[in-house]
């Protein structure tokens, strides 16, 4: 703590000597720039980026020069791991903002960086945030420094940079893949928070119920959490008595401004909240199906969770009665994996909506059911021998591939000839329905099982 300041307060921390902030700003600075690691093995999560031997440690503890890309969810560490490599290095730190920065203020960087190299200084890491917000020449103007190690480039993203970054930089950089960090991980940070010389001191209770609310909202992100811890203990500063002010459900919900979703994602809640999501898309309700989902997406569902019902549900409920809902559910899951949350909510809302508006059949799922419970039931008789595998030595000798129809050959591309087992041949599996693009699945279906089963076909 700076000599200024004569008594330590709730919220004022010891300064630690951390980066370029001095004293005083330290003791003022936000509780999640006081709690941000300064070591590797003070890093939550990202084990593998951990590891002994990882190329990560090797670059800090082995001070080697080299760039990195780094792509994660917001609040995983990005600009922790820059500073722990400016730090750990004894680099400078130089940070510039991509949302801010033109290709002037990136040039200038540089300059500097290599003027400090010129008179025997220290070398410098260079941080730029958001780099995917970079034109393509301002991405080319870091190029330089990167080629000539004049600058340790540290560039952070959220977004895919196979997509956002220019290849020149890519191929120069390391890339390291960032994880959302888990309940468990959240948890810890809050914690080392509450009872850190550097966060609260141990000056705070906190309940269990609160702690909980805190580590759902904050969804994997570590900053977020903390944020809401430091709003909750000033609220809890401000109105509790003693030594110790509790912070209780109440009051964290009251400093966060958002009321607690009663969500349980490993209780009842979980259950009965993605069973009324799914019945609601099923049943064709898009508003209550929304409410849902936003119940979800608030409490910190994970997105990977509800895009995995939304692809089961295009098969389940939709099927052929919409053969774009397979489509649009697996582009929302390949999306929500692109991106992350919070933006992949806007992808899981229009998934949502479109199962939800679609035409509905179940046709497909009864269709497997039924054709699986024969199978169960034993029936699985022999493959008709034109139908069996005739490319081996021998294999026409047992009369495998005799009389065979390539339907290619035939009128229409369909030949009349038995593709089923003698035990199910009158089987009907699919039944279509005559709902949205199904009924001309259905029209299209009777017409070829005619041809391919003649007056069996028609039953």
């Amino acid at each position: 703590m700076g000599d200024t300041i004569s008594e330590p307060g709730l919220f004022d921390a010891p300064d630690p000597g951390a980066g370029s902030l001095g004293a005083n700003t330290y003791a003022s600075a936000p509780l999640a720039v006081r709690m941000r690691p300064r070591t590797l093995d003070e890093l939550v999560g990202q084990a593998q980026l951990r590891a002994p031997g990882s190329p990560l440690r090797r670059l800090v503890e082995g001070d080697q020069s080299m760039s990195l890309l780094l792509w994660g969810p917001p609040g995983t560490g990005k600009t922790t791991i820059a500073g722990i490599v400016s730090q750990q290095t004894d680099r400078r730190f130089v940070e510039v903002s991509a949302v801010a920065a033109g290709v002037k203020e990136v040039r200038a960087a540089i300059d500097a960086a290599r003027a400090e190299l010129s008179r025997g200084g220290r070398e410098t890491v260079l941080f730029v945030d958001e780099v995917h917000r970079f034109t393509k020449a301002q991405q080319d103007a870091l190029l330089p420094g990167v080629e000539n190690r004049w600058v340790t480039l540290v560039a952070a993203t959220t977004e895919n940079p196979f997509f956002s970054v220019i290849s020149p930089l890519l191929s120069r950089s390391l890339l390291l893949r960032l994880e959302s960090l888990t309940d468990d991980d959240v948890d810890l940070v809050i914690e080392q928070a509450l009872t850190d010389e550097r966060g609260l001191r141990g000056r705070f209770e906190l309940t269990e119920d609160a702690r909980a609310h805190l580590v759902r909202l904050a969804g994997g992100d570590a900053r977020r959490a903390l944020t809401y811890l430091e709003a909750a203990a000033g609220a809890a500063a401000s109105v509790g008595d003693g030594d110790r002010p509790t912070i209780d459900l109440e009051l964290a919900e009251t400093a966060v401004d958002q009321a607690a979703v009663r969500y349980d994602r490993q209780g009842d809640q979980h259950y009965d909240v993605t069973s009324a999501f799914i019945k609601s898309v099923r049943g064709s309700d898009v508003d209550a199906a929304l409410h849902y989902l936003a119940r979800m997406v608030e409490a910190g569902e994970d997105p990977r969770f509800i895009a995995r019902r939304l692809v089961i549900l295009a098969s389940e409920d939709v099927g052929l009665a919409d053969p774009t809902a397979l489509t649009t559910a697996v582009a929302a899951a390949q999306a929500v994996q692109l991106i992350g949350m919070p933006e992949a909510r806007l992808n899981l809302a229009q998934a949502t909506i479109a199962l939800a508006a679609a035409p509905k059949s179940n046709a497909v799922i009864k269709a497997i059911d039924a054709a699986s419970a024969d199978v169960r039931a034993g029936k699985i008789g022999p493959v008709p021998a034109h139908l069996r595998d005739a490319h081996y030595g021998g294999a026409k000798s047992l009369g495998h591939g005799g009389g065979y129809k390539y339907s290619h050959d035939e009128p229409y591309g369909v030949a009349r000839q038995q593709y089923a087992p003698d035990v199910v041949l009158d089987a009907t599996y699919y039944r279509p329905t005559n709902l949205g693009a199904e009924a001309a699945v259905k029209e299209r279906w009777q017409r070829i099982r005619s041809l391919i089963r003649g007056a069996r076909g028609d039953r």
